[in-house]
C-alpha cells in the first residue's frame, strides 16, 4: 500500500520567503471530467456560476474550439497523455488500461528533468506507484479516496437534509444516478473529495515553492460527472425550473438510449440544475489551487493549463451522457495561461487534444514525443494565429465503430452499425448497419437535419478525409485490406477496437 510519506520520498522542498527562479517554469495542469465546452460563463451560458474559471479565462489564451479525440473517459485521457490518438495509444474502450512504458508527457518532462506529481483521476485502470507513466507521484483514484477517508473527520450534515446514497449507475433507475431531485452529497464543502484533492494540490504547492528542479503537477477533478456531487452548502443554488429542456430533431426518436426514455421534463431539469451545481463546486475548488499559486509568487513562473477529458449532453438529442459525436459531447474547454510571456486571447480556429500534448512539451522545453498526432499551439499562443491552422478534428468511439470529422460548418458521422455496444446506452436498432451522417453546422448548429443523402460527393470527400486520418496514425496501417476493398470497407477495417 502507498502511503503518503513514500509518495513523496523526500521530494518536498523547504518552504522559504522567495519562490525559486528559474529559466524553465513550473507547470499546473488542471483537468476537470465531463464538463463541456458551453458549460461555463466565459462560453456564454449565462446561468453558470464560474468566477474563478472566468476571471482565468481572462487572464488566459481560450481556445474556443477546441475537441477531444474520444467522448469517453480512458480513450480520451490516455490520447491526450500520450500524444497519440486513442487507435494508436492503444486504448479506446472504457476499461483499457494504458500499456506500462507508452510515451507519456510526464515521462517526457521527467527526462527533462522535472518532478511530476498527480493527485486525482486519470484512469490509468490500475493501483497507483511510484514511476507510474513517468509520474514520481502518482496519487490517484484508489490511492485518493482512501488518504481522503483516512484523513477527513467530516463534520455531522443535518437528519433534516436529504442527501445522494451510493452511485449505482445502470442498477437504479436513470433518474436516480443522474441525480434529478439534485441532491447534495453528504458532506460539507471542506470534507468532500474535491476539496481534499484541491487542498492536496495547494499542499505540494506549498512543499515545492523552494525546490531546486521545476515541477509538473496534474490536479484531476472528479466534477462534474454524475452523480454531479456538490456539498450540501450548495443545495439551494440552481433551480431546476430555470433549465429549460432542449428539444429532441426529428431524427432524434431511435437515437434516444432506452436508459434516457422514463425521465420526466422535470426529472431532465434537476438534472441540468444538479449538473451546474457540480460544475460550480468544482470552479470553487480550482480557485484554491489558482489563488495558492498567486499568493505563493509563483504566477510569473508556472504555465497552467485548463482543460476536460470530453464534453457532456445535458438533455441534448435527448442524452444525458458523452458517448456520441454531437458537439456538446466533444468541445471542451481549454486554456493556457503563462503571465507575462502570452498575451490573453480567445483563438476560434479548430483545434484537438493531441495538439495539447505537442504544446505542452514545446512550452516546457521537453524533447517531443517520437510519434506526433497533434501539432503545437505555440504560435497561437506567441502571435494569434498558426501558419497551418486545422481545417478539421478528428474524434473516434470505437465501442460503437464510430468515427468523426468536424469542419467549421460541416460535422460528418460514420459507423459501421454493426457492433452491439456495452456501455449501457441500447438504442432502439442496436446493430443497425452501416450509416452515415452528415450536417450543415451553419444553418444546422444543433444537428439535427441529415443532409448525408443529398450531398453525395461531400459525404465521399469526408470518407477519404477519415480514413488518410486512420492511415497516417494506425499502427497496424501496413496490414490494411488490399485488393477490392472499397472506402467503406476499409473504414469498417479500422474502426474495430483492438484494444490489448
Amino acid at each position: 500500500m502507498l502511503t503518503r510519506r513514500s509518495l513523496l520520498g523526500g521530494l518536498g522542498g523547504a518552504l522559504s520567503a522567495k519562490p525559486r527562479s528559474t529559466g524553465r517554469p513550473n507547470f499546473v495542469f488542471i483537468l476537470a471530467d465531463d464538463h463541456a465546452g458551453y458549460a461555463w460563463s466565459a462560453d456564454g451560458d449565462r446561468r453558470a456560476r464560474t468566477p474563478h474559471l472566468d476571471q482565468l479565462a481572462r487572464q488566459s489564451v481560450r481556445f474556443a474550439r477546441h475537441f477531444c479525440n474520444s467522448p469517453v473517459c480512458t480513450p480520451s485521457r490516455q490520447s491526450l497523455l500520450t500524444g497519440q490518438l486513442p487507435h494508436a495509444a492503444g486504448v479506446t474502450r472504457l476499461m483499457t488500461p494504458l500499456r506500462d512504458g507508452s510515451p507519456t508527457i510526464a515521462r517526457q518532462l521527467k527526462q527533462a528533468g522535472y518532478l511530476t506529481a498527480v493527485y486525482g483521476k486519470m484512469h490509468f485502470q490500475k493501483p497507483a506507484f511510484p514511476g507510474q507513466h513517468g509520474f514520481d507521484l502518482p496519487v490517484t483514484e484508489d490511492e485518493i479516496a482512501r488518504l481522503w477517508k483516512q484523513g477527513t473527520v467530516p463534520r455531522p450534515v443535518s437528519t433534516d437534509i436529504t442527501t445522494t446514497g451510493p452511485w449505482r449507475p445502470f442498477k437504479d433507475p436513470a433518474r436516480i444516478w443522474l441525480n434529478a431531485d439534485k441532491l447534495p452529497f453528504p458532506c460539507h464543502a471542506d470534507d468532500m473529495e474535491g476539496s481534499f484533492i484541491a487542498n492536496e494540490a495547494v499542499r505540494f504547492l506549498d512543499e515545492h515553492r523552494s525546490s531546486k528542479e521545476p515541477f509538473a503537477l496534474w490536479v484531476s477533478f472528479m466534477e462534474p460527472h454524475s452523480p454531479f456531487r456538490f456539498p450540501v452548502e450548495d443545495r439551494k443554488l440552481f433551480r431546476p425550473a430555470d433549465f429549460p429542456v432542449p428539444k429532441n430533431g426529428p431524427e432524434d426518436g431511435s437515437q434516444i438510449p432506452l436508459i434516457f426514455r422514463d425521465l420526466s421534463e422535470k426529472d431532465k431539469g434537476g438534472i441540468a440544475a444538479a449538473y451546474h451545481t457540480s460544475v460550480r463546486f468544482l470552479d470553487s475548488n480550482i480557485g484554491k489551487v489558482i489563488e495558492r499559486l498567486r499568493t505563493l509568487g509563483m504566477d510569473d513562473n508556472t504555465v497552467v493549463v485548463y482543460s476536460a477529458d470530453h464534453g457532456y449532453m445535458i438533455g441534448q438529442h435527448g442524452r444525458f451522457e458523452k458517448h456520441c459525436g454531437y458537439d456538446p459531447a466533444l468541445r471542451v474547454p481549454l486554456l493556457i495561461r503563462f503571465s507575462g510571456r502570452y498575451a490573453p486571447r480567445v483563438v476560434r480556429d479548430l483545434t484537438e487534444h493531441v495538439d495539447l500534448s505537442q504544446t505542452i512539451l514545446e512550452m516546457l522545453g521537453a524533447e517531443p514525443f517520437a510519434v506526433r498526432h497533434g501539432q503545437s499551439l505555440v504560435p497561437y499562443l506567441e502571435k494569434g494565429a498558426h501558419p497551418a491552422a486545422r481545417t478539421h478534428v478528428f474524434s473516434e468511439y470505437l465501442e460503437n465503430e464510430e468515427a468523426y470529422i468536424r469542419t467549421r460548418d460541416r460535422k460528418f458521422i460514420y459507423s459501421t452499425g454493426l457492433r452491439a455496444r456495452t456501455d449501457g446506452y441500447v438504442t432502439d436498432n442496436p446493430t443497425p448497419g452501416r450509416y452515415v451522417r452528415l450536417y450543415d453546422l451553419h444553418r444546422d448548429p444543433g444537428e439535427f437535419h441529415d443532409i448525408s443523402a443529398s450531398a453525395p460527393r461531400e459525404v465521399s470527400a469526408f470518407k477519404n478525409i477519415m480514413l488518410e486520418r486512420f492511415r497516417s496514425t494506425h499502427p497496424n496501417a501496413n496490414a490494411e485490406p488490399r485488393g477490392s476493398a472499397g472506402v467503406d470497407e476499409l473504414l469498417d477495417w479500422y474502426l474495430r477496437p483492438r484494444d490489448a
